[in-house]
């Protein structure tokens, strides 16, 4: 039931050599059998997007506007947790390369490098934040954000509850803070990747490390997943848009009453997602929910689609099914372990001249066209 890897076949394979076993498995892995992971990808299969010629296609503009930002392509890099653990060039470097090729991009609450230093790169990167049970630690976190210029906040609603990952199990990933002899045969079989966490010096959970009282990445993140507060409702997300004056976008909304609720506590956008099959399982597809969504939301708000996206072809047709612009996860996460900030780069211009091949060759020249066109542009398998 493997997930193909599209068009970043190549830098996930060179991660998966790059990296430990047990981070490999960690980008590559999903909660309890991995259906969903296997949804996200076989839903973009059942469209076809339709060959049209005689058009003028010799300059294909691929630009968007999303969530208050303007993007050369309609994608962004989705929070990512641990990303700073699969190389020395961490969250900032990937934050370099988004800014350079013009994309967005969400630094996750459980990053490496602080939303302090990402915001210092140069780049205006997102916060990913969740809702902790004492809410002065996230009033703090909010300011935090306020006061280095984050320009918008991406609160995550679908980590009530983390589910079992059989992949992080088998692999012993939560307790790497006292590692066990096959855990730390399988790092020092890795040097190169050592060395390069080495170098940074002991890694913390940049955002949280000021807040726990453990000492060591996982030990930090497991003492901070359980302030996530699982009794988040509607009345704490208008506690939450009450405290931030920034643009404020709800990631996990996979249904329509969801979208239409958060819609009506003054949101400004959304993230369809399931978290990329690493919560609920089984799950729809977010592909297949995305209509139902696009409907609910009535054009108040940008909608992101997330979970899935892999080649240009896929971005196509969510926006053919009204998504403003969609976010990858582990592709970016790959191509940071297998080369660090440079690869991220060439990852993202892979799948945005992809994006442009597929617009040209369905007779689109811009973003604008492909929504006037809507669904007219696909073909159900």
């Amino acid at each position: 039931m493997a997930c193909d890897d599209g068009a970043f076949a190549s830098f996930a394979a060179r991660s998966r050599r790059c990296l430990p076993r047990l981070f490999a498995d960690y980008v590559d892995g999903g909660a309890h059998g991995e259906w969903t992971m296997a949804r996200n990808r076989s839903a973009f299969r059942r469209w076809g997007i339709v060959p049209r010629g005689l058009r003028d296609v010799s300059r294909v503009d691929t630009g968007v506007s999303c969530f208050g930002q303007t993007w050369k392509a309609p994608l962004m890099l989705a929070p990512v947790g641990f990303a700073g653990m699969l190389h020395s060039d961490r969250e900032v470097g990937s934050a370099r390369a988004a800014a350079q090729c013009g994309v967005g991009m969400a630094i996750s609450t459980f990053s490496i490098d602080s939303m302090e230093d990402v915001a210092a790169s140069g780049a205006a990167p997102f916060a990913q934040i969740y809702v902790f049970r004492d809410r002065a630690l996230t009033r703090d976190m909010l300011a935090r954000a306020a006061a280095c210029g984050i320009p918008g906040i991406i609160v995550t609603v679908d980590t009530a509850i983390t589910p079992v990952r059989e992949r992080d199990v088998r692999n012993g990933f939560r307790h790497l803070s006292r590692p066990t002899v096959m855990q730390m045969a399988s790092l020092l079989r890795h040097p190169r990747w050592l060395a390069g966490v080495a170098a940074r010096g002991m890694p913390r959970i940049g955002n949280l490390a000021d807040y726990a009282t453990a000492q060591g990445v996982m030990a930090q993140a497991r003492e901070m997943a359980a302030q996530i507060d699982p009794r988040l409702d509607r009345a704490g997300l208008e506690w939450l848009r009450q405290e931030w004056k920034g643009r404020l976008i709800v990631k996990g909304v996979m249904h329509p009453q969801d979208a239409a609720m958060a819609m009506a506590c003054g949101v400004d956008g959304l993230i369809v997602s399931n978290h990329g099959g690493r919560q609920m399982d089984p799950a729809p597809a977010t592909l297949d929910v995305l209509p139902q969504i696009v409907e609910a939301v009535a054009g108040r708000g940008d909608i992101v689609l997330d979970s899935g996206i892999r080649r240009g072809g896929d971005v196509v047709t969510a926006l053919a099914l009204g998504a403003t612009a969609v976010s990858i996860g582990r592709p970016w996460a790959w191509a940071l372990a297998a080369g660090g900030q440079r690869a991220v780069a060439a990852a993202i211009n892979v799948i945005s001249q992809e994006i442009a091949d597929v617009l040209g060759l369905a007779g689109l020249t811009d973003i604008p066209a492909l929504r006037a066109q809507g669904t007219g542009v696909l073909w159900k398998m």
